[in-house]
């Protein structure tokens, strides 16, 4: 099995930057986001000059150097141009694999030959489809193809994709930092954790980490020590392709200082439309999302994830309500997207029907037809916004009705 890695070097930062990509020409830095520990991510190449490093204290990198520029992390626009790459990749025939950290991901070679051709062909064509910025190897294990990826220096004409051969991975990983298993463990903090104590202890390349016995490892490291190990024996899982992900969003622009009331009928707004989208097919909501595009620039997201899932309404707007609060700064976008869906509502038949049953059941059954021939838009409802405004479009607005549950 030979792995290839799609690598892009900070990627957030690259997002969150937007068109203005003559930032990175300069000290810059992702701030921490709301709410999160002061340390920064991604750094720009003159950052790193100054000995600033992703996950450093704010204060240490200000101290380091005063004249750098903060930059506001922007998640959701990471996220969406992430998924574009990965579909464009998918796109290609390839079954990818996310990687750990976001701008990573891998695929197989070798289900590929007879699409794309031979590994270095394949990867010269997914280059050309994906843009000559990015960062691609290829190799016997993930830990191969990521190294392989980060020596390739595109920009600076370095020849061909590297390709680590079958029988060279000890002798590949041998000579490499013991710093590339960082991000390899799953979790960011168990991985810097677990090579800080291995370079105190003079263990600085894997080749050195993987001549030690077994015994000692787990013993003073756990299971994430012998997964360490492993990693750098070259002994991997086989590869993991995700399912694509099925478009599940709705967004709405906001208008200006939305906060309070209109933050939550914007939600639900966005809940309605999200409930009486056809991509949902009558299944339930497990995992959800809450979004913002800021108006002071960057961006804002959260998760909720119910015990059970549901299409209930108001179930639903229970357990989205609360995550505005969490809102940082005022929003001039807000949108909802559902992450994990379950399955159909289950119809329980009762034995005997009373007439309100009887009645939800006919105007569910209503609602589906209508929508079946007019499409989402046939059956509204009026969702007060601000009844006291003195603009009519603002003191209500239609919305999707999502009938009651039988």
């Amino acid at each position: 099995m030979l792995f290839a890695c799609v690598l892009i070097p900070r990627f957030g930062l690259i997002a969150a930057a937007g068109g203005r990509r003559e930032l990175l020409r300069r000290p810059v830095a992702l701030a921490p986001g709301p709410g999160e520990p002061q340390v920064i991510g991604d750094v720009s190449g003159p950052a790193e000059a100054f000995g600033i490093t992703p996950g450093m204290r704010l204060a240490e990198a200000l101290a380091r150097c005063p004249g750098l520029a903060l930059i506001p992390p922007d998640p959701q626009r990471a996220d969406e141009e992430w998924e574009r790459l990965l579909a464009r990749l998918e796109a290609m025939g390839a079954a990818v694999e996310p990687g750990l950290v976001a701008g990573e991901a891998f695929f197989g070679l070798d289900g590929l030959r007879g699409v794309l051709g031979e590994p270095r062909h394949a990867l010269e064509r997914v280059r050309h489809g994906l843009g000559r910025s990015v960062r691609l190897g290829a190799g016997p294990t993930r830990l191969c193809a990521l190294a392989a990826a980060r020596s390739f220096r595109p920009r600076r004409g370095g020849g061909t994709i590297p390709v680590v051969g079958e029988r060279s991975t000890r002798r590949y990983l041998a000579p490499l930092p013991i710093g590339l298993l960082r991000h390899r463990l799953g979790d960011e903090w168990t991985g810097a954790r677990l090579t800080d104590t291995l370079e105190r202890l003079g263990v600085r390349t894997l080749g050195e980490l993987a001549e030690l016995p077994d015994s000692a490892v787990a013993d003073r490291f756990g299971e994430p020590g012998l997964q360490a190990l492993r990693l750098a024996r070259g002994i991997e899982p086989p590869l993991r392709p995700r399912t694509p992900p099925e478009e599940l969003r709705e967004e709405i622009d906001l208008p200006d200082a939305a906060s309070g009331q209109h933050l939550e009928r914007a939600l639900e707004l966005l809940l309605d439309r999200l409930l009486a989208s056809p991509a949902r097919r009558g299944r339930s909501l497990r995992r959800l999302r809450l979004e913002a595009r800021l108006a002071s620039g960057g961006g804002w997201r959260i998760e909720t994830a119910l015990r059970s899932a549901s299409a209930d309404r108001e179930r639903l707007l229970l357990a989205l309500r609360p995550k505005l609060a969490s809102l940082p700064a005022p929003a001039a976008r807000l949108g909802l997207r559902a992450l994990e869906l379950g399955d159909p509502a289950p119809e329980q038949i009762a034995l005997t029907p009373d007439d309100r049953t009887r009645r939800r059941g006919r105007l569910a059954e209503a609602v589906r037809q209508a929508r079946a021939a007019a499409g989402r838009g046939a059956v509204l409802r009026v969702l007060d916004v601000d009844p006291g405004s003195a603009l009519p479009e603002r003191k209500a607005t239609l919305t999707p009705f999502e009938p009651p549950e039988p």
